[in-house]
């Protein structure tokens, strides 16, 4: 059966970072599971499951780091895998895929306004903000501070190569906020004028460690020897269930012509041997972390394994139930 377009598209616009940020990423994948769900034409509630399986699939795999897109994909797929084993018939499948995915959006979207009422309060009037690339939960505590009448400016670095800070400076400018533009490499030179570094995530593994945009982590380390408090901003989507069973996460390497832009220059620098290396991510160790702001509330780092097993504790089962699958098919 042919695939929904909206499946299609969507996964297409995640790849090529046409949807970017964790939150807008699985917001996006749980609007095309709905999508697939309305646009499935069939009869037949087993041609049905494996339909939005192949969905799901083709989703997952658009972005390998952002554990936000499999937590929305499982949040959605494991509802309707639940409802089909307890045979419910096609159209409550489709309810179910809807309503789930319909779900799953209002709580994200409420869950960064939930995190920007929480981190505002750790923010004085006065201070003086360093963030980088662009995310929405981090813009958020920002942007509730300045609107609950706080005096605040704003460092916010260029994040090469994609330069997502462009983004975030000119959302931070729209709201009437006192904001810097600073290339990535002067980090280290302007902590000494800040009072607070708040950052958003792609992922928060079961040791605390945050992945998030390339340079997080130097950033981690200027405030670490400087004595700046170090904040990360995440929904508890973007903690990953599989880190608690051992699996690493994959850092995404994209494209050299997102560094060398220059097609000419890129085919020389090829030429004469030289390679590129664009690592989209890294991770930041939770030693150089102060707190993690959730819709939950402020915990810290090491707390992470706790937030999993509370929140997650039907993935893990899960996750657990299929490697064990796999090890009793190889043997």
């Amino acid at each position: 059966m042919r695939m929904a377009q909206e499946v299609l598209r969507t996964a297409d616009d995640i790849k090529a970072m046409r949807v970017r940020g964790a939150g807008r990423i699985a917001r996006a994948a749980a609007r095309a599971l709905a999508a697939a769900a309305k646009a499935f034409e069939g009869k037949n509630r087993d041609e049905f499951l494996k339909y939005m399986e192949g969905a799901a699939e083709i989703l997952r795999s658009s972005r390998p780091t952002a554990v936000s897109l499999p937590n929305a994909i499982s949040y959605v797929m494991f509802r309707l895998r639940r409802a089909y084993d307890a045979g419910a018939p096609l159209e409550d499948l489709r309810e179910v895929v809807i309503s789930a995915a319909e779900e799953f959006i209002d709580y994200s979207r409420r869950a960064v306004e939930m995190i920007g009422e929480i981190g505002s309060k750790f923010i004085r009037s006065g201070d003086v903000v360093m963030t980088h690339c662009n995310s929405s939960a981090a813009l958020a505590v920002i942007r509730k501070a300045h609107e609950s009448g706080k005096d605040i400016k704003v460092y916010a670095t260029e994040t090469r190569p994609k330069c997502q800070g462009y983004i975030t400076t000119r959302q931070l400018l729209s709201w009437g906020i006192d904001v810097k533009l600073i290339p990535d490499s002067a980090m280290r030179v302007v902590i000494r004028r800040v009072d607070k570094v708040i950052v958003g995530a792609d992922t928060v593994a079961a040791n605390g460690a945050v992945v998030n945009k390339v340079g997080t982590s130097m950033l981690a380390l200027a405030a670490k020897e400087a004595n700046v408090p170090f904040y990360v901003a995440a929904e508890t989507y973007k903690f990953s269930p599989a880190t608690v069973l051992g699996e690493i996460v994959v850092i995404e390497e994209r494209s050299p012509g997102e560094v060398v832009r220059d097609a000419d220059r890129l085919a020389l620098l090829r030429k004469l041997g030289v390679t590129i290396r664009n690592p989209s991510f890294d991770i930041t160790p939770p030693g150089y972390i102060t707190a993690i702001i959730t819709e939950k509330g402020l915990i810290p780092p090491q707390a992470a394994s706790l937030v999993l097993k509370e929140e997650y504790g039907w993935a893990i089962a899960t996750e657990a139930a299929r490697i064990f699958a796999e090890i009793e098919e190889v043997a």
